[in-house]
């Protein structure tokens, strides 16, 4: 187990955004990025992810391949990123780091689209 204060957290989760290409970050709009200690039973249910499994972050928001001519005027989409469990399963800092990265990338892939599906079948995990 290794723990950063939630201000560290943050910045780490902000840095995992800013180090994607920027090709991919050009595209994001109307995203925010939180951190919550837990995920809630909704996540579960959303992410379709058992209660007994530990569920790292979710994406709360509406695809960018779902979005049609009416989606405007909306709420940001929200990438979570739950800190407790990742504390857990850190060995160590640059393993707490490296895992808030993963976490990033694998929900901004949700952002666009892409599932969970297919980033098993292109070696993204």
């Amino acid at each position: 187990m290794y723990e950063l204060d939630i201000e560290d957290f943050e910045a780490t989760v902000a840095a995992a955004f800013n180090d994607l290409p920027e090709p991919f970050r050009e595209k994001v709009a109307n995203l925010e990025f939180a951190v919550e200690d837990w995920a809630r039973p909704e996540d579960y249910a959303r992410s379709s992810t058992p209660s007994s499994a530990t569920l790292l972050g979710v994406y709360r928001g509406v695809p960018l391949t779902r979005r049609g001519v009416g989606y405007n005027m909306t709420l940001p989409d929200t990438i979570v990123v739950f800190r407790q469990p990742l504390q857990r399963l850190a060995r160590d800092e640059a393993d707490l780091r490296d895992r808030i990265r993963r976490v990033v990338k694998h929900e901004v892939a949700h952002y666009f689209g892409i599932s969970d599906e297919r980033l098993r079948e292109i070696d993204a995990y």
